[in-house]
């Protein structure tokens, strides 16, 4: 009688374990990721906007720009975090900026891509409703009497940096051989004047008027060193955060000033609120609303339109005047938008404000020796002076040294390298006011000095 059953073919144990092997590859990869995203995903994803951007079929709109700034976002970001070295001086914000500003330079990307982009920054205006929305929901959500005791505070650490600044860089460039109407004009001005936009712009247009020439030479001149200061200033504020996290008690974690016995003046009261995806597009009308605000007022009372909207923000919630629910709506916006569009913006700002061609016109060791020493001399003088003022000396040299930011994209760069998104109302007024005093004093002193 024949066996009702035979025993199984028996496998060799090599080609058991090349299956194995296989498998454990392929499991492997799969729980690769790109960031949050699955590398197998995160790799469709990027072929498909590659293949529209080559067929000329990328969409030149929001949809497109965002598309294009995020898929390079995800990735940069996650290497910055993961690079030695990189990833302790602001390796994410560094990488953001400065890959898609080299990738424009070399023309490497489709101009496709490149005009997708730019109708989502400048067209759509995508920075100013990201500042509108993190202003609007980080100074909601603020601890009210942090927010009274930091606005009040933080001029003196932003006033004593910017005279240490001056000095020190007008010493260093003097002993590097330039001169001191150089040194002064033409590097120490432009990295602590506000931008490009709001500082490097005007004063062109000033010191053509008084020395002549056309505004566009000045730009040129200035723009080099507003970008390597704001790159020193990511560096600055990447070297705090590993400073902080090695000694908490230097730091805050984002709040600003401590209370009279030395302990933090709280973060959000809305932290622990379960997310409200109604009240978050309430907190989006807000943002808006502040800004249109700040845009209508500024011709008639002569200040810049996103200063009034972070002072307008600021006396809502003093005065107590918002209803609790909207700023709740605010804050949680702000929190969503800034964790999940921070490196995105990012590749955006790099491949639309950092000129490399200009930078490399100018560029020397000694010249990046004075960036360097104007942005080192504001964040030291922040940590001491802010330490001094009963602040965080971690949170009061990051915000002092916004002050070598470029505008509002810089203080986006500085506070992400950091990991310190909260403090971007301080940010904003020591790189907004103090830009802004920093123009008139220039134009004044240029009237007096001459060529």
């Amino acid at each position: 009688m024949q066996k009702a059953f035979q025993s199984p073919v028996a496998v060799p144990d090599e080609q058991r374990g090349s299956e194995q092997e296989k498998q454990g590859f392929a499991q492997r990869v799969i729980q690769l990721k790109v960031g949050v995203i699955p590398l197998p995903l995160y790799v469709i994803f990027a072929l498909i906007i590659f293949a529209a951007s080559v067929l000329g079929e990328l969409p030149n709109d929001m949809i497109g720009g965002f598309a294009v700034i995020i898929i390079l976002g995800v990735l940069l970001s996650d290497l910055g975090f993961k690079l030695p070295i990189l990833k302790n001086i602001g390796g994410p914000a560094i990488l953001s900026l400065m890959i898609p500003s080299f990738l424009v330079f070399w023309n490497v990307l489709d101009p496709s891509v490149t005009e997708s982009v730019n109708t989502l920054m400048k067209t759509s205006n995508f920075l100013y409703l990201y500042i509108s929305i993190l202003v609007a929901g980080s100074i909601t959500g603020m601890n009210r009497t942090t927010l009274i005791s930091g606005f009040i505070r933080i001029f003196i650490p932003m006033m004593a940096g910017t005279i240490v600044a001056v000095a020190a860089g007008l010493g260093v460039g003097m002993l590097l051989g330039y001169s001191a109407h150089r040194t002064l004009f033409y590097i120490i001005v432009p990295i602590i004047g506000g931008g490009v936009g709001e500082g490097i712009l005007p004063l062109s247009i000033a010191f053509s008027q008084i020395l002549g020439g056309e505004s566009g030479s000045y730009v040129a001149q200035m723009i080099p060193a507003a970008v390597i200061g704001n790159v020193f200033a990511i560096i600055g504020a990447g070297l705090l955060k590993r400073m902080a996290d090695k000694n908490p008690l230097i730091t805050g974690n984002g709040v600003l000033v401590k209370s009279k016995n030395g302990q933090k003046l709280g973060g959000s009261t809305y932290d622990s609120a379960k997310p409200d995806f109604l009240l978050m597009g309430a907190g989006l009308l807000f943002a808006c609303g502040l800004f249109i605000t700040g845009h209508l007022l500024s011709p008639f009372i002569g200040v810049p339109g996103p200063i009034l909207m972070i002072f307008a923000a600021a006396l809502l919630k003093v005065l107590k005047l918002l209803p609790a629910k909207i700023e709740q709506g605010a804050y949680q916006l702000y929190k969503f938008v800034s964790g999940t569009l921070t490196w995105p913006l990012m590749v955006g700002l790099g491949m639309l404000y950092i000129p490399l061609e200009d930078v490399a016109a100018l560029i020397s060791v000694p010249y990046i020796i004075v960036c360097a020493t104007v942005i080192a001399a504001m964040i030291l003088t922040g940590y001491f002076i802010g330490k001094w003022v009963n602040m965080y000396p971690v949170e009061a040299a990051i915000v002092t040294g916004c002050r070598g930011g470029l505008g509002g994209t810089g203080d986006v760069a500085i506070l992400s390298a950091s990991g310190r998104m909260e403090l971007m109302p301080f940010a904003q007024i020591s790189t907004r006011i103090g830009g802004a005093i920093t123009v008139v004093a220039a134009t004044l002193l240029i009237s007096v000095w001459g060529g």
